[in-house]
């Protein structure tokens, strides 16, 4: 049976992917900050055909109850076979830019707590020798915008730490995705003015991850087009990209 665990089980593009995996029958384990929509995905999963689902409610930026949890997840007989780490929150850039604090916190939130999550998970599934960790990183995180200096700072983070534990766990039997999903029509992104033909749908990028976490990719820019779209943006000379206002 497969065993995974989703931390931000409530983000749109989390539920989703869960969606996929009950209908596989998948054994699901959640966590996430508000209890009330935890509970109300782990109802419509189990509709869906989860083989089981059990709730786990999680400050991520509680370093201990989050360490705890995987000791605990871990200790069971049945090992954790993917884990999706998907949460994160969108900052206010003028706040952060305002307040070092707020600064601070949506780096912790966006950055570091991932990172800790992942640091546990790569360890206990390196000693069982199997397993695959996927986290949701961004294509903010590709390059330094002023539009988004602080949420891009925190993914560029993610997605080197992602590069370096991939290649420090080569040959354990333990596999790290990297996904940087585009723009996403997301309640996170609700307050933004999208280009309606950039933006993508849950849906979609949920299925891309799942079949990336099913072949074992390293790196996934969803949808596909992304890849192409940064890999422009990262060569524009710096100073055409500081007239671009993006």
């Amino acid at each position: 049976m497969t065993r995974i665990l989703i931390v931000g089980a409530t983000s749109s593009i989390a539920s989703h992917c869960a969606r996929i995996w009950a209908q596989r029958n998948a054994h699901l384990v959640l966590a996430a900050r508000n209890e009330q929509r935890l509970a109300d995905v782990a109802a419509d999963l189990r509709a869906r055909g989860a083989a089981t689902v059990s709730c786990h409610p999680l400050d991520v930026t509680d370093f201990a109850a989050q360490q705890a949890l995987i000791t605990a997840l871990h200790s069971d007989a049945t090992p954790i076979d993917i884990a999706l780490i998907a949460h994160g929150q969108l900052p206010d850039e003028d706040e952060c830019d305002k307040d070092p604090l707020k600064a601070v916190e949506q780096f912790t939130t966006n950055a570091t707590a991932t990172i800790a999550i992942m640091s546990a998970l790569a360890e206990r599934m390196r000693q069982q020798g199997k397993g695959q960790i996927a986290v949701i990183s961004s294509v903010a995180g590709d390059r330094g915008r002023a539009s988004n200096a602080h949420y891009g700072a925190a993914k560029a983070a993610v997605s080197v730490f992602c590069d370096g534990l991939r290649l420090r766990l080569k040959g354990s039997g333990v596999n790290v995705l990297t996904i940087k999903p585009g723009m996403v029509a997301t309640p996170m992104t609700s307050q933004l003015s999208l280009p309606p033909f950039l933006v993508s749908t849950p849906d979609r990028v949920a299925a891309d991850i799942c079949a990336a976490i099913d072949r074992s990719r390293a790196t996934l820019y969803t949808p596909w087009w992304w890849a192409w779209i940064m890999r422009v943006i990262r060569l524009i000379p710096e100073p055409v990209f500081s007239r671009l206002k993006l």
